[in-house]
């Protein structure tokens, strides 16, 4: 019988550690250990671990000269929604990996949903929806609302690393989905799912498995408390693009977002708006700020931003406000709040006009996150 013993590893870089710490003597985070009963793996499984020790596939142990290695055009499918193929940089890569992160409820599902039924209908390729948190019948009742139940989709519940490799090797799907990563597990740890280990581990034979196969490969991610993808951060350098499905439930405007992409540009901005029928794509997100009418709104103004290669408008409203507390309140939604605190002195040291005494509030329309330096104007 396997030896169980106690690690404690760190969420943000995965290193092991026996013993608790408040902080990780690797990356230097805090708070970030959590305790994993584990199973001393046996010879075997741990000759396959060093086996599969890379994220690129298969490779071969040549030495090239960089003249000598040829560089193959990408070729790529268009997902049916422009704004999706923006934020990828003109679609999906053959053989990419690509990690889309939300919060609950944002619509991840419901895109990604959308975009295996267009791809499907219109371009004849071949996906494979792979649910690990949803049963087939919670996922036929969302495509009925998005009427997209008669879309050739091939759908599996399935949260074991091994059997998705295998089910694909038989199906041969060009483009497979994941949702989500955090429920997958593999039989080669003793953890359970959603732990540091599992979640680097399984994303490293599925990617391992898209790179020597040429699948294209999407992930779903959660997130914490702070917005950031769930689990470590090795599993953003795993991938090829990174994506954040952000925006407010309460509002029907979402914003995807790429932080990281190998086959395009960065900082790229996709808008969609949720309808009955699902993500529609907003072609013109400034005409939302341009429709409001001539007449001037004190305390609002309409600046113009860049977001990757193309020119936004969006709305800024201010509200400065008399404090009954010692320590006013600085209040950003959108906007940095150092920022803000950087500007309101510049206006005290420059401009004669001081605030200690007054609440200051920021907001910043449509859940657009201002990060050039143009709209402190």
């Amino acid at each position: 019988m396997a030896k169980v013993k106690r690690v404690y590893v760190c969420k943000e870089c995965g290193s092991q550690t026996p013993q608790w710490a408040g902080r990780c003597n690797d990356c230097g985070a805090w708070n970030s250990l959590t305790e994993e009963v584990q199973a001393s793996a046996s010879s075997t499984a741990q000759a396959t671990i060093s086996r599969h020790s890379s994220y690129a596939g298969e490779q071969k142990n040549e030495v090239q000269a960089l003249a000598e290695v040829t560089s193959e055009q990408a070729v790529r499918w268009t997902t049916g929604l422009p704004e999706l193929d923006r934020v990828l940089g003109g679609g999906l890569v053959t053989g990419s990996v690509v990690l889309i992160g939300g919060d609950p409820g944002i619509g991840k599902s419901t895109l990604l949903l959308q975009a295996m039924a267009t791809m499907a209908d219109s371009t004849g390729v071949k996906p494979l929806y792979i649910s690990g948190e949803e049963s087939l019948q919670q996922i036929r009742l969302r495509a009925e609302r998005l009427q997209l139940e008669q879309a050739p989709l091939e759908l599996l519940a399935e949260t074991h690393a091994e059997q998705m490799i295998a089910t694909a090797r038989q199906r041969q799907p060009q483009v497979m989905v994941i949702d989500s990563i955090q429920t997958v597990f593999t039989e080669l740890l003793q953890s359970a799912p959603g732990t540091v280990a599992q979640v680097r581990e399984s994303a490293a034979q599925l990617v391992r498995f898209a790179k020597s196969s040429g699948t294209t490969m999407i992930l779903v991610g959660h997130v914490t408390k702070q917005g950031a993808l769930a689990g470590p951060r090795v599993l953003e350098h795993m991938v090829d693009t990174v994506l954040y499905f952000e925006g407010d439930t309460s509002t029907r405007f979402r914003i995807l977002r790429a932080v990281k992409n190998r086959f395009g540009a960065v900082n790229e901005l996709g808008v969609f708006g949720m309808t009955e029928l699902g993500l529609k794509e907003v072609s013109n997100p400034s005409a939302i700020f341009l429709s409001r009418g001539e007449e001037s709104v004190p305390g609002s103004i309409v600046t113009v931003i860049r977001e990757g290669s193309r020119p936004m408008l969006v709305e800024v409203q201010a509200l400065v406000d008399s404090s009954p507390l010692g320590n006013p309140r600085r209040v950003t939604v959108g906007l940095e709040q150092n920022r803000l605190a950087m500007l309101l002195a510049i206006l005290h040291r420059h401009g004669g006009i001081t605030c200690q005494d007054q609440d200051v509030f920021i907001n910043v329309v449509g859940g657009v996150k201002l990060s050039e330096t143009g709209a402190d104007e």
